[in-house]
């Protein structure tokens, strides 16, 4: 069994105001959750790794403990500490006591992450992927094809180089497959 990677950012799970803001196709919270859900695990199978780039849910932690138990996947949250996801992320990065829905822990990463690619890289090189939540005007690699995948925009944000907003409001509602980003990216 291959194990696929995915991103996603701007869930906003149970923030009805994100529908109106971002003109969401639903008419409440619990709709556009289902909704997201289903569409997550739709795509992510129960050992996939999924990045999730903040703004998972404006609640608490008890709503958002519920949310991760019923979604697929390894999930890796970067750690914004004082953004949306504030009132139920952890202090500090690492393994959680939260859980998806296939039993692996939630993992709370740095704000900003640098993955290393080899199967998008030429030669024996790999290719950098720098996550984070807010577009960036520079990240690694910028001036030598790395890539720069983040949210916070809901698809507004234009800038050169290759960057992708990996939000759900540019994506279908859904998260997007690593494999797919050779296609997404200009």
């Amino acid at each position: 069994m291959t194990i696929e990677t995915w991103f996603t950012s701007d869930t906003h799970f149970g923030h009805k105001n994100i529908i109106k803001y971002c003109n969401r196709p639903w008419t409440g919270a619990q709709q556009m959750d289902d909704a997201l859900i289903a569409n997550w695990n739709d795509r992510v199978a129960d050992d996939d790794i999924v990045y999730h780039l903040g703004d998972f849910t404006l609640d608490d932690r008890r709503y958002a403990a519920n949310v991760f138990r019923r979604l697929n996947g390894q999930i890796r949250v970067l750690g914004y500490h004082w953004h949306h996801d504030r009132k139920w992320i952890p202090d500090g990065y690492g393994p959680t006591d939260l859980t998806s829905a296939t039993g692996h822990a939630v993992e709370i990463l740095p704000p900003i992450v640098v993955l290393r690619v080899p199967e998008f890289g030429k030669g024996r090189h790999a290719m950098p992927i720098t996550l984070s939540h807010y577009p960036l005007a520079e990240w690694e690699a910028k001036f030598h094809g790395g890539w720069h995948l983040h949210g916070h925009s809901h698809g507004n944000h234009k800038a050169p180089g290759k960057l992708l907003d990996a939000g759900v409001d540019v994506h279908g509602y859904a998260p997007i497959a690593m494999e797919d980003l050779p296609l997404l990216i200009p």
